[in-house]
């Protein structure tokens, strides 16, 4: 298995190097696609972003996972708004829609400075069914704090840290109900990317989550998990039309298991109207 996940990885590497070659070097790079950690960059003026990620997980990576995310710039780059729709199919069941996010991100920094922060506020919305494990019943709140920083002219880091609160959480169906319990979890992970002038970057991500969840007994409790993602990423220009592929093999420790899985990520980042 780790030698097809290495051979899978290796040749998608070669595939975009090849890509990246074919590339006008004055072309532009990538600067906001990464997988798990945010950066801090919005959208431009008139810019709009399409990301679709997919994952496979849980026993022989039949738990399958799709999310969109459409990035919309608003009244200028100091503003953006977003949505994400994800939609799961775990092992044995159709697939159905998660919990939806509607997003809020302020941009400060960036342009011309070597560091960027946008301070992201989300509202989560119960679209999930509870009963198929696709959702939590319980509309929430989501914060997070995506910093970056150009540590040299081709390696730049991104942190986050935040988190996230359900009030009226359900749990487990016991005794003729769920119990409402309010759930918190935190978050916080760094990644390195580079070369980050180069259309073909390497990217390496880490992050330490503690979920809530309520077991079944009605008492809420916490899980501690460890995740390295290691990745790549390629830039592809056609004309004003930019296409972002990447993959991933992201490992996580958590009660005392490691587990792989297989992440895909795709943007199409395009203009929707004239600026000046």
């Amino acid at each position: 298995m780790k030698v097809r996940v290495a051979f899978t990885a290796m040749a998608l590497l070669s595939l975009c190097t090849g890509l990246a070659r074919a590339q006008d070097k004055a072309e532009p790079a990538i600067e906001d696609n990464s997988f798990f950690i945010e950066e801090a960059y919005n959208q431009e003026p008139g810019v709009v972003q399409h990301i679709s990620t997919f994952a496979a997980s849980g026993a022989a990576h039949r738990d399958l996972f799709y999310s969109l995310t459409q990035e919309w710039p608003f009244h200028g780059q100091r503003h953006q708004l977003s949505y994400t729709v994800p939609v799961s199919r775990l092992d044995g069941q159709s697939a159905g829609f998660g919990d939806m996010l509607l997003n809020y991100r302020l941009q400060l920094g960036a342009g011309e400075r070597r560091w960027a922060l946008a301070p992201r506020l989300s509202a989560i919305l119960p679209t999930g069914s509870v009963s198929r494990g696709l959702g939590d019943g319980s509309p929430g709140l989501q914060v997070n704090l995506p910093f970056s920083y150009h540590l040299t002219g081709q390696v730049v880091t991104h942190l986050n840290a935040g988190g996230t609160i359900l009030p009226w959480a359900q749990g487990p169906f016991v005794g003729g109900g769920r119990p409402k319990r309010t759930v918190t979890s935190v978050f916080a992970g760094g990644s390195l990317i580079a070369p980050v002038t180069l259309p073909v970057q390497l990217m390496f991500e880490t992050l330490v989550t503690s979920d809530g969840a309520i077991g079944a007994s009605g008492d809420v409790g916490h899980t501690t998990s460890w995740i390295l993602n290691p990745g790549v990423r390629a830039a592809l220009n056609f004309g004003s039309l930019q296409v972002v592929p990447g993959f991933s093999v992201p490992f996580t420790r958590s009660q005392g298991e490691t587990a792989h899985d297989y992440f895909f990520y795709l943007s199409f980042e395009h203009p929707f109207m004239a600026t000046r």
